[in-house]
């Protein structure tokens, strides 16, 4: 198939974001966003050595529903605590980015490695005001997201499902599957020794 540009015709509509509008976007009180702002670079996002405890009760002042056993290393970044659960035993690696505009739940003992981002919004390219769009992302039991790898809006990784390092999920994963690549497609199932 040849491109638009290829073939020399112009593509139909234009992009116009002084024509984009998200008021209908509201994740919490403007107040708690901006207050949200100061405590996540404090305590979370640096590399200052402040203590998993305080990091786990600084998130749970702040509305996020955590398990037993949350590990949250250095420079770690999440857009809205209260949009956000984790079971027992997850671990989240250096540099990761949770920005969930949408809910994010992740089930126990799942592990986001380093630079690891989930993505819950996007903008809808088809509509000239290029519109916010925002879905939740489920990580279910025994998940592992890879360094730098990405979940895209509205993915689904079942049980103990593996996107390997680099790796673009923009569709859901199937239990003990292991996928690779952008976008991210099934290997090889995962096997797990005693």
């Amino acid at each position: 198939m040849v491109s638009p540009q290829a073939s020399g015709s112009q593509p139909n509509g234009r992009t116009d974001l002084a024509r984009f509008n998200n008021s209908w976007y509201n994740p919490g009180p403007r107040w708690k966003i901006l207050l949200w702002f100061l405590v996540n670079s404090i305590f979370l996002n640096n590399y200052f050595p402040i203590p998993m405890a305080i990091k786990r009760a600084v998130l749970m002042l702040f509305g996020a529903k955590l398990g037993e056993g949350v590990v949250i290393k250095p420079a770690v970044n999440i857009k809205y605590p209260w949009l956000l659960q984790l079971g027992d035993h997850v671990w989240i690696g250096e540099k990761v980015w949770i920005d969930n505009l949408s809910q994010v739940v992740i089930g126990s003992n799942v592990c986001l490695s380093q630079g690891a981002m989930l993505l819950t919004g996007n903008h809808d390219y088809r509509l000239s005001t290029f519109d916010l769009t925002t879905q939740p992302i489920t990580l279910a039991d025994g998940v592992w997201i890879g360094a730098r790898a990405v979940v895209c809006a509205g993915v689904r990784c079942e049980s103990h499902a593996v996107l390997a390092v680099n790796s673009v999920a923009t569709r859901s994963m199937d239990a003990y599957g292991i996928y690779q690549g952008n976008p991210a497609v099934w290997v090889r199932k995962r096997e797990i020794k005693a």
